[in-house]
This record gives structure tokens, C-alpha cells and sequence, in this order.
């Protein structure tokens, strides 16, 4: 090992995936701080998630990398910054060659990583990172990164909504109220927006249902919103920042999500939460982490699923039955359980 624990005191954290990977991140800086609490702890994000760690408590820097704008004249300006911050230790969650790239090239003597990077031998420590059935949850590979220089305990990811963010989103806790967050990046990883409707057509018709998302969901929201003909239904999507919509999340009734970002936005502040599976399965190791959580997915065994990863931008078997088939009195049943106890 180059380096002993009592010369650790400036960290790197890089993960410039989608938001719900820059999440389940978050429990290596946690640790971290828990373990060196007077040690500089920095994230290298992808631009757009940034917003994550306004007025983070213990985050002192978040670097930020454009992908979408002059991408690799961006990331040698990255390494450069970052080789004058001279870290202690660079520990690399992404799993890409661009982002080994930066960690070999970062300066620090401390270099961990994944051993399915590409540039993985260059790093001091590789962990074998395997995704499969029954394997560890995503949190769980992310903290082997750093047992050599922590111990072998565990951290749920976490948020940090200040109490002006709470402030903004006050006005709409007048009621008790619901989230959607109905959209996803992949086809096959998003219920289908008729069955949105179907669902929230079927609420009470006094609890209120906020939709939820950025700014590209907004007209999915508003086709939900009019073929379910729920009265108190209200698009917030592209309306409110991720540590709003978290905030907002956190006090409701109940959460309704894909397995996407906005279930991990709810783990991160133990918000309830009830997880709608299509294509894919939470035995990946993404599943949800709050303490009233609940996946929701077919019940019958298809012989197709999971069909991937990540999903696809269509069902390979053109019947998409993971979705189609899921019982909606199963999310039915979430809400009622706990609407009944506000009464």
C-alpha cells in the first residue's frame, strides 16, 4: 500500500454516470467522512448532476465534466485541475475507460477502481465488480472500493435538502398527497403511460397526485394526467430541482417510481417508496433502500425477463407483458394501506 490511513486527508470520488449511479455513490463519501472526518472530500460529476450536492454538508467540491460540449478538450482541462489538487486517494466508481484515464493520470498515490475498467491495472487497488442474480446491491460494490482503507460496514446513500429546499416545496404539503415519476431513459424500464392512467384513475379522489420529472417528461405527465381525469392531479415535471422533488418525496404518502433516478432519490432520504419493475429485476443490485420500500412487478414467470441491463428502447419480444401483465391493485393496495391511516 503507498500510502497509511493517517496520510489520507484529500479524497476524490469520481462517478459521471446517470443520476441514480452518482447516488448510490454517495455512500463512499459518507464512509468516508465517517472515517476521516476532517479530510477534504471531492466528487467528479458529469455536467446536470451537479444540483445534487448544493450545500452538501461535508462535500467541499463538486468538479464537474461536460460531456456534451468539446468533451475531450474538457477532460484534459479536468485532469489538469485535478493533478494541482494534488488527492491523496482517487477512488473511481465508473467503470469506462475516460474516467481510468483521469485516475491514472490524477497524480494521487492512492488510486482505486473497478478491475472491469480498462484501465484498471494502472490503479493500486481493483475490486471485482459483478452484476448478475443474487449478487450484492450496487452500494455494497461501491463500499468494497474502499474497505482497505475503511472496514467492511455498510452506508445507505444520502441527500442533503437544506431547510430552504424543504422551505420551497411547503406549499404543497397542504394535502395529504402522492408522487409519480412515471418516465424513464429506457422503454423497457418505464410502465406504460396508459397504465399510469389506469392506476391513478383508480385513487381516492381527495388525495393529491403530484407527476413528477424534468423538463423532456412534462408532456407524458400531462397525457397521463388527462386520460386518468384525476382531479387533483398536478404536473410538476421540469418544475422543481432533484433536491426539490426529493424534498417533496420525502413527507408524501407514497412514491411511485420505475427503476430509475427517482427511486434512488427516494432511498436517499428514506422516503416510501413503491418500485415498479418492467424488463429489468431489483436481484441486479439496484433495487430500492428505504425503510418502506416495495418492488411491484409481474407476477407470472416470463421466459424473457430480465431481457437486459438497462432495458431497451423496445420490447425484443414485441409484447412488453413484464408491463402489461403487473397487477394494478398491487399499487392500489400501497396507497390505500396508507391513506386509510391518515384518517
Amino acid at each position: 500500500m503507498p500510502t497509511t490511513q493517517h496520510s489520507l486527508g484529500r479524497f476524490l470520488i469520481i462517478q459521471t454516470a446517470s443520476i441514480g449511479d452518482v447516488i448510490l455513490a454517495t455512500p463512499v463519501a459518507e464512509k468516508l467522512h465517517s472515517f476521516y472526518p476532517h479530510a477534504s472530500i471531492d466528487m467528479l460529476v458529469k455536467k446536470g448532476n451537479e444540483p445534487l450536492f448544493d450545500r452538501h454538508p461535508f462535500i467541499r467540491k463538486i468538479l464537474v465534466w461536460d460531456k456534451r460540449r468539446a468533451k475531450y478538450q474538457n477532460l484534459l482541462k479536468l485532469i489538469k485541475i485535478i493533478r494541482s489538487e494534488q488527492y491523496d486517494c482517487v477512488i473511481n466508481i465508473q467503470r469506462f475507460a475516460s474516467s481510468g484515464f483521469i485516475t491514472a493520470l490524477s497524480g494521487a498515490p492512492l488510486k482505486l477502481g473497478f478491475d472491469k475498467n480498462p484501465l484498471s491495472v494502472l490503479f493500486n487497488v481493483r475490486i471485482k465488480h459483478q452484476i448478475g442474480t443474487g449478487s450484492k446491491h450496487e452500494i455494497e460494490r461501491n463500499l468494497q472500493l474502499i474497505e482497505s482503507i475503511t472496514d467492511r460496514s455498510n452506508k445507505m446513500p444520502r441527500l442533503y435538502p437544506d431547510s430552504s429546499v424543504y422551505a420551497s416545496v411547503l406549499t404543497y404539503k397542504q394535502m395529504p398527497y402522492i408522487t409519480i415519476s412515471p418516465a424513464s431513459l429506457w422503454f423497457t424500464k418505464q410502465f406504460p403511460e396508459e397504465r399510469w392512467a389506469e392506476f391513478v384513475g383508480q385513487l381516492n379522489s381527495n388525495v393529491v397526485v403530484y407527476f413528477l420529472g424534468a423538463p423532456a417528461d412534462t408532456a407524458l405527465c400531462d397525457r397521463i394526467i388527462a386520460a386518468a381525469s384525476h382531479q387533483l392531479s398536478v404536473n410538476l415535471a421540469g418544475r422543481l430541482s432533484l433536491l426539490q422533488s426529493a424534498a417533496l418525496m420525502k413527507d408524501a404518502i407514497m412514491n411511485y417510481v420505475n427503476d430509475s433516478a427517482p427511486m434512488h432519490l427516494c432511498s436517499a432520504v428514506n422516503a416510501p417508496t413503491t418500485a415498479v419493475y418492467c424488463s429489468t429485476i431489483p436481484e441486479f443490485g439496484f433495487g430500492p433502500l428505504a425503510d418502506d420500500s416495495v418492488v411491484v412487478q409481474v407476477e407470472s414467470g416470463l421466459y424473457c425477463r430480465p431481457c437486459g441491463l438497462h432495458g431497451y428502447q423496445a420490447c425484443p419480444e414485441k409484447h412488453f407483458k413484464c408491463a402489461y401483465d403487473t397487477d394494478i391493485s398491487l399499487l392500489i393496495n400501497r396507497i390505500s394501506d396508507k391513506f386509510n391511516q391518515t384518517d
